[in-house]
C-alpha cells in the first residue's frame, strides 16, 4: 500500500471542517483548517484533533494553554480555504471574539469547543491533541460544511 492510496481511501470518509485557533505567547493569532476532529469522552468532556509534526504552527499549539475548535458552517467554505492557505494573514477581516485562555472563537460557526490543552501524543507523522472542553456553543439547525473526496459539500436531508 502506498501513501497516496491510503490518503485517497481516507478521503472517502466524510468529515466536518474545523478551524483550530490559538493565541501565541507573543499575542499573535494562529489558526488552521483541520478535519481530524473527534469526540473522546463525555465525562470529563474531551475532544481530539491532530496536527502534522512538520507544521510550522506546531510549537504554538504545543505550548499554548488553550485552543478553540471552530466547526464551520456551510457558508464558510471561503474561510476554510483561507485558513488552509500559507503565508497570508488568515485573521485579516475575520470576525472573532476572545474565548477561554485567549483562544480566538470565530463568528458564524455551527459549534465551537473552547479547550484547555490537556495532553498530546506523538503518533507517526502527527501529534494528537486532547482538549478538555471548558465551554462549548452550538447553533441548532445551522448547516455544517462537509469535506469528502477532496471537495466541499453541505448537508442534504435524506
Amino acid at each position: 500500500m502506498d501513501s497516496l492510496q491510503f490518503r485517497a481511501a481516507l478521503g472517502m470518509f466524510a468529515t466536518g471542517v474545523t478551524i483550530v485557533t490559538v493565541r501565541g505567547p507573543d499575542g499573535s493569532l494562529v489558526g488552521l483548517t483541520a478535519n481530524s476532529f473527534n469526540s473522546v469522552s463525555l465525562e470529563p468532556p474531551l475532544v481530539l484533533w491532530s496536527l502534522a509534526r512538520r507544521a510550522g504552527s506546531l510549537p504554538v499549539f504545543s505550548q499554548g494553554t488553550h485552543y478553540a475548535i471552530n466547526i464551520l458552517a456551510a457558508d464558510q467554505k471561503d474561510l476554510a480555504q483561507r485558513f488552509a492557505t500559507r503565508d497570508i494573514d488568515r485573521f485579516a477581516g475575520v470576525a472573532w471574539r476572545e474565548g477561554a485562555g485567549g483562544a480566538p472563537v470565530l463568528d458564524g460557526t455551527v459549534a465551537c469547543f473552547e479547550c484547555a490543552n490537556r495532553s498530546q501524543y506523538e503518533e507517526g507523522d502527527h501529534v494528537i491533541f486532547v482538549g478538555e472542553v471548558e465551554r462549548c456553543s452550538a447553533r441548532p439547525g445551522a448547516q455544517p460544511l462537509i469535506f469528502h473526496g477532496g471537495r466541499y459539500f453541505t448537508e442534504l436531508p435524506l
